[in-house]
């Protein structure tokens, strides 16, 4: 499996970004092609190194059906929205699930 990561630093307004993150920016995620699951992941505690506020983790079969992905106007869509609120906090990482 391939994976689309998100990890969000720390927003200065966490109900407002919440509020625009649910409620606007993975209705649009949602409707990537070739996306089999997302599964957020809301921090409680930094243990050591950078803090981050949230990590998004967006599941696809492969390789090939991450970079389709990418490439759809969707995904652009969701690009732009993601730009509009959390340009500065957002680190976006591709990786592979090992078994």
């Amino acid at each position: 499996m391939s994976k689309l990561i998100a990890l969000y630093r720390q927003p200065t307004d966490p109900a407002e970004f919440d509020r625009h993150y649910f409620q606007t920016h993975l209705p649009l995620i949602a409707k990537t092609p070739g996306l089999q699951k997302t599964a957020i992941t809301r921090f409680t505690r930094t243990i050591l190194g950078e803090e981050f506020y949230l990590m998004a983790e967006m599941t696809f079969a492969d390789r090939e059906a991450l970079k389709a992905a990418m490439k759809s106007p969707e995904m652009a869509a969701a690009g732009e929205n993601l730009n509009s609120f959390a340009a500065g906090l957002v680190t976006l990482l591709f990786g592979e699930e090992e078994q």
